[in-house]
């Protein structure tokens, strides 16, 4: 019986584990999820959909909800591409006007 060895990955084959890290990171959280102002929803019933869905403090939930109302739009969450679908379809449900895009970097 012969036994073959394989040969051991040098340390040059293995990635360096700040080149594994930058891109992970970048790749984590490219998009975003924006709420939109619509002429339907109050702005006390938007600000209460940011509370209990996202768990954000009162001051964070008025703060975006004014964004909304002042601006038009505001950036909600960001994340990856599933979880702002998952974000935007929330928004919907809870019928608010809500898109996500991929974030620029």
């Amino acid at each position: 019986m012969t036994i073959v060895s394989a040969p051991m990955p040098t340390e040059l084959d293995q990635p360096q584990s700040d080149e594994l890290t930058d891109d992970l990171t970048f790749v984590a959280k490219p998009w975003v999820t924006i709420v939109w102002n619509d002429p339907v929803n109050l702005m006390s019933y938007v600000s209460y959909v940011f509370e209990c869905y996202f768990g954000y403090a009162r001051k964070k939930a008025e703060k975006l909800m004014l964004e909304v109302h002042q601006d038009g739009r505001s950036v909600v969450s960001t994340g990856s591409r599933e979880e702002m679908e998952r974000d935007v379809q929330a928004m919907h449900e809870y019928g608010l006007w809500a898109t996500m895009q991929k974030e620029d970097a």
